[in-house]
């Protein structure tokens, strides 16, 4: 890249200067083309418009692959995939042009999903007799409105279909055949399970407890037998992978999110005694169904020696030796393995790295990405590790493995997370025609 000599005369050193280059060239390659969620650093003579857009509909494929169903043989096609229609490679438009761009303060805000620009969006598109889901993921990636999230997530999952007048019918369906499934799997005597069986809802049962510590709401009794139906169930359905530690974090923001169907107000003042035995009932089975759809696309994530991960933390230590290459030899020079840090931010899906009110938020774009979700986590990863480029430098392996492991993200609100997010999409986007600089 360029070293350019605008913007407050930074060393090609000084992470918001390599930023800023990353932002130029990006800008250059794109031609006016629009970037999803908030762009928060940016040279002050050049400001970026952050209309809605999704990255992932500007791709290198013709169509999407249709996945026919998920392995548990549902007919429906799954959450990672569009309703049995192939989506055309597209280069989409902006879907509205400001008359006026906002400051970078007003885009601090973290009301990009709630404006009433976007949520009469949402409305028009969720309207249609039959959702349009390329249409809908584009909208989501740059952050769902709350209060839209249940619904929006199971159309983008599958779990829902996109036709309307079939939607409450599958939905009851779906949620009687996971009653069933309890009460062939989980409501059963110790005595009819196998040994493995035994150990595997022992271990569950030691991870609920385990779950979010940091928030209150999820050492709640009846939370915790929820979780241990749900994991049980889907373990037991999915032989490949059973219980794998981690995903019992994947679980938390269905909960919270068709929780809050039912649940007014901040999380910590839900109380379950406001919910009857079905809404519990329900709710666990969109949280069942939604997780199956979900890891649906990433089940080598979770077979033994989990490779789908070990290829991703791969991938991740390459990108950042081209991003980076200050940092990533300096991490090789201390000794330090990405497999060492990495490998719990791709099994958790960075769920334990961020405060859990921003978790929801990162959820609507990982949603949104669908089957392009493993390969945009590396770039997701990436910039989230390089948001500390200049302090690791300056560790030790000692002094770097304590602060990987204890990243000071506690205050965090969604201006750093959008930042994450849109320095990952521009790096995607410089990156995805050469790819072969991931190749293993």
């Amino acid at each position: 890249m360029s070293g350019g000599g605008g913007g407050g005369g930074g060393s090609p050193n000084n992470t918001e200067w390599r930023f800023n280059q990353t932002l130029r060239n990006v800008q250059g390659m794109l031609k006016g083309r629009s970037f999803p969620g908030k762009v928060l650093l940016t040279r002050r003579s050049e400001p970026l418009s952050p209309p809605d857009y999704s990255p992932r509909f500007e791709n290198d494929h013709d169509e999407y692959e249709h996945n026919e169903g998920s392995h548990e043989g549902e007919g429906q096609s799954p959450g990672n995939s569009t309703d049995n229609a192939s989506v055309k490679k597209s280069n989409l438009p902006s879907t509205s042009s400001p008359n006026s761009l906002p400051d970078a303060q007003g885009l601090v805000s973290g009301a990009r999903a709630t404006d009433s620009a976007r949520i009469a969006k949402f409305t028009k598109e969720l309207s249609r007799p039959a959702v349009i889901l390329d249409k809908l993921r584009e909208l989501s990636w740059s952050g769902v409105p709350p209060y839209m999230r249940p619904n929006i997530w199971r159309l983008l999952l599958g779990y829902a279909p996109p036709n309307k007048d079939r939607r409450e019918g599958v939905l009851t369906r779906k949620r009687l055949e996971y009653v069933e499934c309890v009460s062939q799997y989980y409501d059963i005597p110790d005595s009819e399970r196998s040994d493995e069986e035994i150990n595997m809802l022992r271990q569950v049962a030691v991870d609920c407890p385990r779950t979010v510590p940091d928030v209150t709401f999820f050492q709640n009794p009846q939370i915790q037998k929820s979780l241990e139906r749900i994991l049980y169930t889907w373990a037991i359905r999915h032989p490949a992978s059973g219980y794998v530690q981690g995903i019992n974090d994947l679980v938390t923001p269905f909960l919270v999110v068709f929780l809050s169907e039912h649940l007014e107000g901040n999380m910590d003042t839900w109380s379950m005694d406001n919910l009857s035995p079905q809404d519990i009932s329900n709710i666990e089975a969109d949280c069942y169904w939604c997780l199956s759809k979900f890891l649906d696309g990433m089940q080598d994530h979770y077979t033994f020696a989990q490779p789908g991960i070990q290829r991703l933390v791969f991938r991740l230590k390459e990108l950042v030796r081209r991003i980076d290459e200050p940092v990533s030899k300096h991490i090789e020079e201390q000794g330090l393995e990405f497999l060492q840090f990495a490998f719990r931010w791709f099994n958790c899906l960075l769920i334990r790295e961020i405060p859990f009110h921003l978790v929801t938020r990162l959820w609507d774009t990982y949603l949104a990405e669908g089957d392009y979700l493993p390969d945009f986590l590396v770039y997701i990863s990436a910039s989230f590790l390089l948001t500390w480029s200049d302090k690791l430098q300056k560790l030790e392996f000692q002094e770097m493995v304590m602060f990987l492991q204890h990243l000071p993200t506690r205050t965090w609100a969604h201006h750093e997370l959008e930042m994450v997010l849109s320095r990952a999409y521009m790096w995607h986007t410089m990156f995805k025609s050469s790819p072969s600089h991931l190749a293993s």
